[in-house]
C-alpha cells in the first residue's frame, strides 16, 4: 500500500479497444487498407485510359472521315477513263401490297442495297490528322489499323459518288423516313462501300389475262443507270442467285408468290449501249374467290334451268319465267365479272365458261319455245283433220241419200287440206263436198265433183301426234339427258385443259420456300 493507504498504480501494455483483444489484427487492418488504395488507383487509371481511349479512337474515326473530302472529287466516278465502275446489288422483298389487273402495276416494299468500290475512300493507308495547339502534325496512330470498316449516316452520301441507278418501269416510288431517313453507308477500309436503303415502288406489270382466273403473271422490276453507259458502269447481281431474297410472310388476298429469278442484260438506245438488271417474280392466282362467287353460282343457274324439262309443257307462266330469270341472271353475273377487269379484246378463261353457261341456259329457254311450237303445230294438224274428217263423214251421207238428202245440191263446203304430197310440191289440197269444184292452189279446176279426200287423211294413223317423227314430249325427254351430260362433258375438258395450260413454271426459277 502506497502512503496515506492508497494502492500503488501500475500500466499493463495491451491493444485498445478498437482492435480488439486479438495482437495480430493490426497488421491484417493495414493490409486491407492498402489494397484498397491499391485498388481505386487502378480503377482511376483505368477510367482515364478508357476515356483517353475512346477520345483517340472518336478522333480518329473524325479524321478519317475529314480526310476524305481532301482532293476528293464526287462528281466524278471512281476510276475515271479507266474501266467501268462494277455496281452489285441485292434486294429483299419485305411485302408486297397489292398487284393489280385493271391498272397493270404492283406494289412492293424491299430493301435496296448496291455495293461498289471507289479507291479514293480507302483509308487503312491514311495517316490520322490530329491538332496540338494550333499546329498541325501527323502521326500514324496504332488504331487505325484496327478500323475495318466505317458505318456512317445517310447525311454523308452527299459527299461522296453514288451510282445514278434508277428504276426503268417505275411509276411511283418513296423513301422510308420514319423516324429516321431508312438509309446507311458502310465504308470498308479497302474503298469498298455498301449502300442500303428501304423502298416502296409501284412498278408497271403488263398481264396476259387468257387464262384468268387460272393465270400465272411474271411481274419484273429493271434497274439500271440513268446516265452511265457500259463503260462507265456495269451492273451485276451481287450474290448471283441468291441476290434476290423474297420473306415467307409475303401474302396476297388473291395470289401467291410462287418464286422469283434474276436476268442481266444490256440494252441499246439511241444514247448508247446500258447495263440492266431484271428481277422477275411470279404469282399464281388463288382459285378460292372465283370458284365461290362466279363458277359454283353460274353452274348452279344452268342446273336450275334443267327444271323446265321436268314441268309439263301447258305451264307456259312457270317455263317462260323460270327460263328468263335464268338468262338474266347469268347476264349480271357475266357483266359484273368483267366490269372488274380491264377492257381487254381477247377472250378470257373465265369468258369461255361464263358463255358456255349463257348458252346452256338460253339453249334451255329456246327448247322450251320449241316445244310449245311443236305442239301447237301437231294440235292445228289435228284439228284439220277432224275437221276434214267430220265433212268427208258428211259428205258420204249426202252420197248415199242420207238425211240430208233433202238438202239443195248446189250447197257446198269449201276445205284446205295440208297434204304433205302436194306440200312438197309447193301446193295445198282444195276441196269441195256436196258438188262444188276443187283443185290446186295456182292450178286448174278440177272436175265438178272435185278430187277424193287421200286416205291418210281420212283415215289418220299413230302419227297424228309427232312432227318431224318427234313429239314434244320426246324432246323433253330427251333434253333432261342431254343437257346434263353435255355440261358435264363441257366442264371435264374445261377444267383438265385450262389447269392444264396454266400450270407453267418460268425457267430458272428461285421457289419460295413455304413454311410446312
Amino acid at each position: 500500500m502506497g502512503p496515506h493507504g492508497a494502492k500503488p498504480w501500475t500500466y499493463r501494455a495491451g491493444p485498445g479497444p478498437w482492435l480488439g483483444s486479438n495482437p495480430t489484427t493490426l497488421p491484417i487492418v493495414i493490409i486491407i487498407i492498402i489494397m484498397g488504395l491499391l485498388s481505386t488507383a487502378a480503377l482511376v487509371q483505368a477510367g482515364r485510359n478508357r476515356a483517353s481511349n475512346n477520345f483517340m479512337g472518336d478522333v480518329n474515326v473524325s479524321a478519317i472521315l475529314d480526310s476524305f473530302s481532301v482532293s476528293y472529287d464526287k462528281r466524278v466516278r471512281p476510276n475515271y477513263g479507266g474501266p467501268p465502275v462494277d455496281v452489285g446489288v441485292t434486294m429483299y422483298v419485305l411485302s408486297i401490297s397489292s398487284l393489280s389487273e385493271v391498272q397493270m402495276d404492283f406494289t412492293l416494299d424491299f430493301y435496296f442495297r448496291q455495293f461498289w468500290t471507289d479507291p479514293r475512300l480507302a483509308f487503312q493507308k491514311r495517316p490520322q490528322v490530329s491538332r496540338n495547339n494550333g499546329i498541325t502534325k501527323t502521326n500514324i496512330h496504332y488504331q487505325i489499323s484496327q478500323i475495318e470498316m466505317l458505318s456512317v449516316g445517310s447525311e454523308f452520301i452527299t459527299n461522296i459518288w453514288v451510282p445514278d441507278t434508277f428504276f426503268v418501269n417505275e411509276k411511283t416510288s418513296s423513301f422510308h423516313k420514319a423516324t429516321t431517313s431508312n438509309e446507311f453507308i458502310r465504308i470498308h477500309h479497302s474503298g469498298s462501300i455498301t449502300r442500303s436503303i428501304r423502298l416502296t415502288i409501284t412498278a408497271s406489270c403488263p398481264m396476259n389475262l387468257q387464262y384468268f382466273p387460272m393465270d400465272r403473271q411474271l411481274c419484273h422490276i429493271e434497274i439500271e443507270s440513268f446516265g452511265y453507259t457500259m463503260r462507265d458502269i456495269r451492273y451485276k447481281w451481287n450474290e448471283g442467285p441468291n441476290s434476290v431474297g423474297v420473306s415467307n410472310e409475303v401474302s396476297l388476298p388473291q395470289f401467291k408468290v410462287l418464286g422469283h429469278r434474276q436476268r442481266a442484260m444490256e440494252i441499246s438506245l439511241t444514247t448508247g449501249n446500258y447495263s440492266r438488271l431484271a428481277c422477275e417474280i411470279q404469282f399464281v392466282r388463288s382459285m378460292g374467290y372465283y370458284l365461290i362467287q362466279i363458277y359454283i353460282p353460274s353452274g348452279l343457274i344452268v342446273i336450275i334451268s334443267w327444271v323446265s324439262f321436268w314441268l309439263n309443257r301447258n305451264a307456259t307462266p312457270a317455263r317462260v319465267a323460270l327460263g328468263v330469270t335464268t338468262v338474266l341472271t347469268m347476264t349480271t353475273l357475266m357483266s359484273s365479272t368483267n366490269a372488274a377487269l380491264p377492257k381487254i379484246s381477247y377472250v378470257k378463261s373465265i369468258d369461255v365458261y361464263l358463255g358456255t353457261c349463257f348458252v346452256m341456259v338460253f339453249a334451255s329457254l329456246l327448247e322450251y319455245a320449241t316445244v310449245g311450237y311443236m305442239a301447237k303445230r301437231i294440235q292445228m294438224r289435228k284439228n284439220r283433220f277432224l275437221a276434214i274428217q267430220k265433212i268427208a263423214e258428211q259428205k258420204k251421207l249426202n252420197v248415199d241419200g242420207g238425211p240430208d238428202d233433202h238438202m239443195p245440191k248446189q250447197t257446198a263446203v269449201r276445205f284446205k287440206v295440208h297434204d304433205p304430197k302436194a306440200h312438197s310440191k309447193g301446193g295445198t289440197l282444195e276441196s269441195t263436198v256436196n258438188g262444188g269444184r276443187g283443185g290446186r292452189e295456182g292450178g286448174a279446176d278440177e272436175e265438178a265433183g272435185g278430187p277424193p279426200i287421200p286416205q291418210h287423211i281420212m283415215h289418220p294413223n299413230k302419227d297424228i301426234n309427232k312432227l318431224y317423227g318427234i313429239t314434244p314430249s320426246d324432246i323433253d325427254k330427251y333434253s333432261r339427258i342431254v343437257f346434263p351430260v353435255c355440261f358435264v362433258c363441257f366442264n371435264l375438258m374445261y377444267w383438265i385443259i385450262y389447269l392444264h395450260i396454266s400450270d407453267v413454271v418460268a425457267d430458272d426459277l428461285v421457289l419460295l420456300e413455304v413454311d410446312k
